[in-house]
């Protein structure tokens, strides 16, 4: 019989590639598994994978109620469910996980895509800061085993409460690539649009460059980007298309021209981050401008495939990639690279560890 595994996230199911990533590599070897997130107004139909799926409604839809809704209302439904393992992505779905693998006697997993309470939006807000750390250092050590997404924040981790995490890193998958043809240089921001991803310089910069920006995602910086284009009367070269699934966004990012990761430095978070997007245009084929912190650099020193830069000013952006749309030999250099790295870093070799994991945890 097979070992069930139940994943809790607070997303909606259908936009999150990397947990589709993790839980389909895990059906696939054979374990019967669980994704438990949410259900909003606005959500589409789920989109049929090889593992079970569950949204929880839940009357609030942001801050703190809705936290303390989801949670309550995750307990309550993971109280009647059989499972081997439960494995709480980030903090938010942690206490329930925890206490559920205490009732229940079941095996726990704390994947940690990232140092939560080091990102902008908590770091600098003590309040919540002092919720978010509290609840960290409650529940982290409780979790012996987890992994992350780069050794430097496995590091973190291992500093602060002890615990030694397995590295699996947010790698898309190899798949051939269809010769595209690109109808314009347009740049694309992919992924969540929220504070200290650098907006308040990006948007302004587009004044100055020579191509349109299509951002595909949504977050709690929306509506300030919004306001942000309006303000600088920008409208006609800034696009929000909002969530878009994978397959529509891996079409998106086949036609753009040039990617964006860009992460303030403000948290342990971002300067340690190694976002999904570095390797979603690694794998499109396209090259990108990225910031220049550790993890970033160590992949791309051997074979470039980004510009890598430590200034986020509106001007040093625009300058940055006006330079990227119009010097093809640095831009084709860096495509050639992407193409090649593709075999290097993709979701073939690296969902070996995550596989390996489980196989160690549950025999």
């Amino acid at each position: 019989m097979s070992k069930t595994i139940i994943f809790t996230v607070t997303n909606d199911l259908n936009y999150d590639q990397r947990m589709i990533r993790i839980c389909s590599s895990l059906a696939t070897a054979g374990y019967d598994v669980l994704l438990v997130g949410r259900k909003l107004k606005s959500s589409i139909t789920l989109s049929a994978q090889p593992f079970k799926q569950k949204r929880i409604s839940c009357f609030f839809e942001k801050g703190k109620l809705f936290y303390a809704e989801y949670n309550i209302r995750l307990f309550v439904y993971l109280l009647f469910k059989k499972m081997d393992c439960i494995c709480a992505i980030d903090l938010d779905t942690i206490l329930p996980a925890y206490f559920i693998s205490r009732i229940k006697k079941t095996k726990r997993v704390y994947d940690a895509h990232e140092l939560f309470c080091e990102m902008k939006e908590i770091v600098t807000r003590p309040g919540i800061y002092k919720f978010w750390k509290n609840i960290e250092r409650f529940a982290v050590p409780k979790f012996a085993h987890g992994y992350t997404v780069n050794q430097p924040i496995a590091e973190e981790f291992k500093k602060m409460y002890g615990v030694d995490y397995s590295i699996v890193r947010n790698i898309a998958p190899l798949r051939d690539l269809e010769p595209v043809e690109k109808t314009g240089k347009f740049i694309l921001y992919q992924g969540a649009v929220n504070e200290g991803r650098s907006f308040e310089t990006l948007i302004p910069a587009f004044k100055s460059i020579n191509s349109k920006l299509i951002i595909c995602g949504d977050g709690n910086f929306m509506e300030q980007a919004k306001k942000m284009v309006a303000e600088n009367h920008l409208e006609e070269k800034i696009t929000f298309k909002g969530r878009v699934t994978p397959d529509e966004l891996l079409i998106i990012a086949r036609q753009a021209y040039i990617g964006i990761t860009l992460f303030e430095n403000k948290g342990l978070s971002n300067y340690y981050s190694l976002g999904n997007r570095f390797f979603d245009y690694l794998h499109a084929g396209i090259p990108q401008l990225c910031v220049n912190y550790p993890v970033y650099r160590e992949i791309n020193e051997p074979w470039p495939v980004a510009v890598l830069i430590d200034d986020l000013a509106s001007g040093n952006l625009a300058t940055q990639l006006n330079n990227l749309l119009e010097n093809e030999v640095l831009y084709n250099e860096l495509q050639k690279n992407c193409l090649e790295l593709r075999h290097v870093f993709n979701w073939q070799l690296e969902e070996k560890t995550l596989i390996q994991f489980y196989k160690d945890l549950l025999g």
